[in-house]
């Protein structure tokens, strides 16, 4: 398998010192070329086996995934604000405005308009299911139509819930989502007068995320499925993957948007809620996100790697065979410079193969 060195934005230090390690070590001429008693190197290394990680870590928040704000669709007060922290399933309300519930229902349809008897479409449909599911369609046939039976099953619902019952489900009487959901935030609070533009409160689903920004720079790590190891706030390590990024939120109207100053991610975590339980959602987490990891390869130092000459150019390593001094320093030693491929580089360490080269090797570098 051909092999290549790793040039990434996490990589850049490390291939930096490649670049050092020649400058430092000089021309290294022609691969299996010996050197002569006056041309040893200043200090040696051991190849070694060992994992190469490319990595980086950020501090991270415990959150949920999919925040949403929620607007009010109409005029009113809010009498019941939501209580953040909660969990909301079907049926249940999440605040109240003007003295009544504005009731969750499941759907992938937002409400868009008041339904009443002779509406058709998607968003019936959904309510029909709704009412069916909540134990109010006796004699409902669940499909598009709002019908008479659609009527009857909304005003039992209504009178469930001590609303006038009209027969006909208003835009601010329901918020349809597809799930159930967690109240991440109360935006508005009891007493605030709210409208259409205005967010009552912020919602998320009840998937536990750990969420983290990166840098515009760090745009590898973001992909889905980026392996992550998250450090919660009590010291226990938890493995994960990058679910996706997060959008921005929206200004407010009339204000300026401002400029991206990094990616967020959010990430799911191995264990999913119970990985969390007991965890301090206000302390912060360490995440490292793991670009790329070779296993079991041979390394060594950045320093030891040098630039061979001639038409083939390359790279190679100065092979120190013999005795040793305490020091590492080479003393009576014969030196033999090979070809080598190189790999990835982390940690200060090169990945290296080629003929012959094995783990307990002594290599050339340049004096720390």
């Amino acid at each position: 398998m051909k092999r290549r060195t790793i040039l990434l934005t996490l990589g850049a230090v490390t291939a930096a010192a490649v670049t050092g390690g020649v400058l430092l070590l000089g021309d290294g001429g022609d691969a299996d070329a010996s050197a002569r008693d006056g041309e040893l190197p200043p200090a040696t290394a051991t190849v070694i086996r060992t994992d190469l990680v490319q990595s980086k870590t950020v501090d991270g928040a415990i959150d949920f995934a999919q925040r949403r704000a929620v607007r009010s669709a109409v005029d009113g007060t809010v009498t019941v604000a939501a209580s953040e922290g909660r969990t909301v399933t079907m049926g249940q309300a999440l605040y109240e405005l003007n003295d009544k519930p504005v009731t969750l229902l499941y759907g992938p349809v937002p409400m868009f308009r008041e339904m009443k008897s002779g509406d058709r479409g998607s968003d019936v449909l959904q309510l029909e299911r709704n009412l069916r599911d909540l134990g109010y369609g006796r004699g409902l046939y669940v499909d598009t139509r709002y019908d008479d039976a659609t009527e009857a099953a909304v005003k039992r619902w209504q009178k469930s819930l001590n609303r006038d019952t009209t027969g006909r489900v208003g835009k601010g009487d329901v918020v349809f989502q597809p799930d159930q959901v967690k109240v991440a935030a109360a935006d508005a609070a009891l007493a605030d007068q709210v409208g259409p533009a205005d967010t009552v409160l912020t919602i998320a689903s009840t998937r536990p995320v750990v969420r983290a920004r990166l840098d515009q720079t760090d745009g590898a790590l973001t992909s889905s499925g980026t392996k992550v190891e998250v450090t919660l706030p009590s010291g226990k390590t938890v493995a994960g993957k990058v679910a996706g990024t997060v959008r921005p939120e929206a200004p407010a109207p009339g204000a300026a948007a401002a400029a991206p100053d990094g990616i967020t991610v959010e990430v799911v975590l191995d264990g999913g809620a119970e990985a969390v339980s007991h965890e301090d959602a206000k302390a912060p987490a360490s995440v490292k996100f793991v670009s790329e990891a070779r296993r079991g390869v041979l390394a060594v130092p950045v320093e030891a790697v040098l630039a061979l000459r001639g038409e083939n150019g390359g790279y190679g390593l100065q092979i120190v065979r013999g005795a040793t001094s305490g020091t590492g320093r080479a003393d009576a030693a014969r030196v033999e410079t090979v070809r080598v491929e190189t790999g990835m580089t982390a940690d200060g360490r090169i990945e290296v193969s080629g003929p012959g080269l094995r783990e307990g090797l002594k290599v050339g570098m340049a004096k720390s």
